[in-house]
């Protein structure tokens, strides 16, 4: 489809900055109007050159995706304009760091605000906001990718998997990833994290894991001591209230049989 000039002016800018992901912000201060944004806006979405990914938010569709239109940026890219303060974590991560062998539909995005629509739905990816409190928002490091987006550090996406397993698939899959991670991370670190969340359940588990599956250089046993005024807790806060013995050491309620927990091993 033939572009008006307002409609081509917007799309050399945006690329000539290279913002494939930009703000309704971004479009007002290249048109340099407000009703005139819109308008554009709208036109470029029916002629297929710009895809909305919610409110105020769009991906900009290159020529070379043809008539159609068909485009998808990488998760990175989005996340980017879809929170200002955050960082790629849990089960995404774990999928960054080559934790786990699982393929990934949803993108977890950590932040310290609470976002009026948690769940964003765009392409085929589904994007999940999980709200943390200030003193867990830590552990972040910038990718190598070409979009340069912020993830959780190896060390502390398993101190996130810990303490959030339901946003990782599980304490099972908590396990593999610390086991594929365990000749690329700083354990000692992990347990720093651990204990500086303040989350004393993260603690109990990492010991646990760490016992269960041979890693991690030994650290259960600077952890047992910390954790023996901690209440009991479950292993796993999904897995049902059954159990099928305790930890004193750790303080946990074994809420899974080893199979369970261990199975994947297997395979």
């Amino acid at each position: 489809m033939r572009l008006g000039p307002q409609e081509t002016r917007l799309l050399f800018s945006l690329e000539e900055k290279d913002l494939r992901v930009f703000s309704t912000g971004d479009a007002k201060r290249i048109l340099g109007t407000g009703p005139a944004a819109y308008s554009v806006l709208s036109g470029l979405q029916q002629k297929g050159r710009v895809q909305r990914i919610e409110n105020g938010r769009y991906m900009l569709v290159p020529a070379c995706a043809g008539p159609d239109g068909h485009w998808s940026e990488d998760y990175g890219s989005v996340v980017k304009i879809l929170a200002d303060e955050y960082y790629v974590g849990f089960y995404t991560a774990m999928d960054f760091w080559d934790m786990t062998e699982q393929i990934i539909y949803t993108v977890f995005v950590a932040t310290p605000k609470r976002r009026k629509t948690p769940v964003v739905k765009f392409g085929h990816m589904r994007y999940q906001f999980v709200t943390l409190s200030e003193k867990k928002f830590f552990g972040v490091v910038e990718s190598d990718t070409d979009a340069r987006f912020r993830v959780s550090s190896r060390e502390k996406t398993i101190v996130d998997g810990l303490t959030h397993p339901q946003y990782c698939g599980g304490i099972p899959e908590v396990a593999k990833a610390m086991w594929h991670a365990d000749d690329s991370v700083d354990w000692d670190e992990v347990a720093s994290m651990a204990e500086r969340i303040g989350v004393g359940v993260t603690l109990q588990r990492l010991g646990y894991l760490s016992d269960a599956l041979e890693i991690g250089g030994g650290i259960g046993e600077t952890i047992r001591d910390k954790v023996q005024a901690n209440a009991y807790q479950r292993l796993d806060p999904d897995a049902g209230e059954e159990t099928t013995g305790t930890s004193s050491e750790y303080r946990l309620a074994i809420n899974m049989t080893d199979d369970d927990l261990l199975g994947w091993m297997d395979y």
